[in-house]
């Protein structure tokens, strides 16, 4: 099976220029163009920031996602069509968020819409009953995903994440789970410690009991021998549900693992009984049809897949994973022992199990992870040649159709340096939101400001006019 990543990161390498990174002082878009460039928001996108304005009346925050919640304000789409984007007030952006990295095939593909077309013509979106596309899903990412011996489908990522920890946790008869410091595993109550920046614990747990986070644990990143440790401590006191880790490195890869990190945990896991768990939410089918899993050649217990599973379309995540282990989650009668109560009339609705299955069957028909990974080593390379031009210190590298591009290195940030952490977390992420402006005003969509997706639809000229744009920005920057 092919892999959309033709080459792995140098992980040492990268972790080098990140950490000078963080020591650098900020090397920011000059002033006066930063000026410009937000003049842009204000005299381009009129109606979006009227539209914004009064949702703020409705809405907190007049977004309903963290991640349409742009500097100086929210952009809104009108409409979505292979590589770009349109707002509602008619500028056209390269679409490098893909809706936050699902859509390999590009965004809004025409014979997925088509078949979910024909079926909520026949049945509607959703029937609270069972309907082939169930199977039929579950049976081709068997065949993708060895490791998912069966499929269970849920309403989110987060709703994933939650039922594969309650799984683990019913089929071991334990209690810890242990995660990697910095790592986004969805926002579920004993899932928000330590999010973004390792060793933060619970300092984003606002409204979330101690309660519903005292049996979760987090090693810092790569730290396999503080793994061995923590195991070894939690095996003298009642032992380990489950290890659960972003395969690529916590957040999707912003900090890498080294190419047999995974193994070295899945020893780890065999050693003190422990389930693994791959967050497969980004990863999952976006470097290859056999996932991070089948790159990487680990087979976890339980996998985790979000919008992924259903091409980008509603109500999108699952959990996949050995058969004794899947069987906790056994509806009405023939569960195994005790079950782990799951729910969700809308979770393997007609509409998101038609679109799973066609976008997977798409993808692997036109090569579509291979292509978007050409197109991410095409889009890094190009970034590198202009980091180099301008002499910046910005880190770029790349996992397939994964692009990172660090400028202000927050995601670096951990509390092994506390005071830096207090001291420069809110001026680090002012110029991520900045920067992720200065592209938007010149017409590139990215996650945050330091991810980029892309995806079949990019081709060799979609990302030279990216990696020109990109350079009238650079230019632009010092200080």
């Amino acid at each position: 099976m092919e892999y959309g990543i033709s080459k792995y990161p140098d992980v040492d390498l990268v972790f080098k220029q990140l950490y000078k990174l963080v020591d650098l002082p900020l090397v920011e878009i000059k002033k006066e163009k930063m000026d410009e460039y937000l003049k842009y928001f204000d005299e381009k996108c009129i109606n979006s920031k009227l539209l914004h304005e009064k949702a703020k009346n409705y809405i907190p925050g007049g977004v309903q996602h963290n991640l349409a919640f742009n500097y100086p304000f929210p952009i809104a789409i009108k409409k979505v069509e292979g590589p770009y984007m349109y707002d509602i007030d008619g500028n056209k952006y390269i679409d490098f968020l893909q809706a936050g990295g699902p859509t390999v095939l590009g965004s809004n593909y025409d014979y997925v819409r088509n078949k979910v077309i024909e079926v909520i013509n026949d049945c509607g979106p959703v029937t609270g009953l069972f309907h082939e596309y169930e199977l039929k899903l579950a049976e081709l990412v068997n065949k993708y995903v060895p490791s998912c011996e069966m499929l269970r489908m849920f309403a989110s990522g987060t709703e994933a994440v939650m039922a594969a920890i309650r799984a683990a946790r019913a089929f071991t008869k334990k209690k810890k789970v242990i995660k990697v410091g910095g790592a986004y595993h969805g926002w579920s109550d004993s899932m928000v410690y330590s999010l973004h920046i390792p060793g933060t614990k619970r300092f984003e747990s606002k409204g979330i009991p101690k309660g519903a986070t005292s049996n979760t644990q987090e090693i810092f990143p790569n730290a396999i021998s503080q793994l061995r440790r923590r195991l070894l401590i939690n095996k003298l006191n009642g032992g380990t549900a489950a290890v659960i880790v972003e395969p690529l490195g916590p957040e999707s890869g912003t900090r890498p693992v080294p190419f047999d990190f995974n193994k070295k945990v899945r020893e780890l896991c065999d050693e003190f009984g422990a389930l693994l768990i791959f967050d497969e939410v980004v990863s999952g089918f976006r470097i290859g049809m056999g996932c991070a899993q089948g790159y990487f050649n680990v087979k976890p217990d339980l996998t985790v897949f979000g919008k992924c599973i259903t091409g980008g379309y509603p109500m999108a995540g699952a959990v996949g994973g050995r058969k004794d282990v899947m069987m906790c989650f056994s509806s009405g009668l023939g569960g195994t022992g005790e079950r782990a109560y799951v729910g969700g009339t809308l979770s393997a609705n007609p509409l998101s199990c038609v679109a799973g299955y066609y976008a997977l069957l798409e993808m692997e028909r036109t090569n579509a992870p291979i292509l978007a990974g050409r197109a991410g080593d095409r889009l890094a390379e190009g970034l590198k040649k202009i980091m180099e031009k301008y002499n910046l210190p910005f880190v770029v590298y790349n996992q397939g159709s994964i692009v990172h591009l660090e400028t202000s290195a927050v995601m670096l940030l951990d509390t092994r340096k506390i005071f830096k952490v207090l001291k420069e977390l809110k001026p680090r992420k002012h110029m991520i939101e900045q920067m992720g402006a200065a592209y938007m005003a010149n017409g590139i969509v990215t996650l945050a400001g330091s991810r980029l997706y892309t995806s079949m639809a990019d081709t060799d000229e979609i990302i030279d006019d990216a990696l020109r744009r990109f350079d009238s920005i650079f230019q632009n920057v010092g200080l």
